[in-house]
């Protein structure tokens, strides 16, 4: 099927893996990456509304972009040639940019350069934590009841002490939506794409606004970050593992909300959504330039009407982002070729031709 045939929608029998849905849920959630990147910069004591939204966004993006590569992990089994991928296609640029991210926080905050890849910087945690998840693929597809276990693993990880490297607690913390995402199939998401799941997502989201208004400025950013445990933010094991499960549950309702509302049609910034990693990795660095010359206080400064600009001059970046010529330019960043002696193509005979999902470009994010 070519990409200009009418498509029927995620869980059809003629859909292929690889459908306007998801790369139209993958660009509108890197969007909203990038919209709650800008927005936690020019938060004042008067923006109750825009902390709201910012708390809203940041319940259900991140764990739908997990669960989405998850679902686009199901067919990893440790294979030479899916090893050399992961390592081409996840680990080398996790390498890259978290080098170009110290020298650039060198540049613009002084300091003494530090070039640690076991603490990862910024946004650069979800590249070793899709590393790290990918490689438990078979574990989770060989285990009974994967996702109850995932969940467990998770709160436990909340309640005791563990060390930051490599990001571990929000490897560990945010692990039941991959897993879920390895459980999913096509009919799951067919389920969403009906009109009545349409209906309800509506009230869905302006129900969780208003209660994020009026919970507003809390919950902390900690709690939605999941990148620390019950005794960083101060609650008891029964608290916060009472507190977590709530959590969970209203990002899965918003999750489904969200995924119900994506277009299934292709739209203008369908092809944006295959090559999201570049945005991702290329935005942050933006930001952390425009931040040190001071763009965010005029931001702060003018109210609502810089609010607006910022939002609507960031869904701008990010698709400037995604566009052919700067691919061109940070390819050699986001997508680098491996010297074959350090990473060897598969030897013929070549292997079966993976299913569609599989040569789905990672899903990060």
């Amino acid at each position: 099927m070519t990409s200009s045939t009418p498509h029927p929608g995620p869980g059809s029998p003629r859909t292929p893996e690889r459908s306007p849905f998801f790369d139209n849920a993958k660009f509108l959630l890197i969007v909203l990456v990038a919209l709650g990147h800008s927005w936690e910069q020019v938060f004042t004591p008067h923006t109750h509304g825009l902390r709201a939204l910012h708390n809203l966004v940041y319940g259900f993006h991140m764990p739908a972009f997990i669960l989405l590569s998850g679902y686009f992990s199901r067919s990893f089994t440790g294979r030479p040639d899916q090893i050399r991928r992961l390592l081409t296609g996840v680990l080398a640029p996790y390498l890259i940019f978290e080098t170009l991210y110290s020298l650039v926080y060198h540049w613009l905050r002084g300091g003494e350069l530090a070039i640690t890849p076991t603490s990862p910087t910024y946004l650069c945690w979800f590249l070793i934590a899709l590393f790290v998840w990918r490689l438990t693929t078979p574990i989770w597809n060989a285990v009974r009841h994967p996702v109850a276990i995932s969940v467990v693993v998770s709160l436990a990880a909340g309640t005791t002490v563990i060390g930051e490297d490599l990001a571990l607690p929000r490897v560990l913390i945010f692990l039941p939506w991959f897993v879920l995402g390895l459980r999913l199939r096509p009919e799951h998401f067919a389920r969403l794409r009906t009109r009545t799941a349409r209906r309800v997502a509506v009230p869905v989201f302006a129900g969780a606004l208003v209660l994020a208004y009026r919970l507003s400025p809390a919950p902390s950013d900690d709690w939605l970050s999941m990148d620390v445990g019950n005794g960083a933010l101060h609650v008891s094991p029964v608290r916060y593992l009472l507190l977590r499960l709530a959590l969970f549950a209203v990002s899965a309702l918003l999750v489904a909300s969200f995924l119900a509302l994506v277009p299934g049609r292709r739209m203008w910034y369908t092809a944006f959504g295959a090559v999201t990693l570049y945005p991702y990795l290329l935005h942050g660095l933006l930001l952390r330039v425009v931040e040190h010359y001071g763009f965010f206080r005029v931001v702060r400064e003018t109210g609502l009407a810089g609010q607006l600009v910022l939002s609507a001059l960031v869904v701008a970046v990010i698709a400037l982002l995604s566009t052919r010529p700067v691919r061109a330019l940070a390819r050699p960043l986001v997508e680098p070729r491996m010297p074959r002696r350090l990473v060897p193509a598969p030897q013929a005979p070549a292997v079966v031709a993976a299913p569609a999902a599989e040569r789905e470009k990672s899903l990060v994010p």
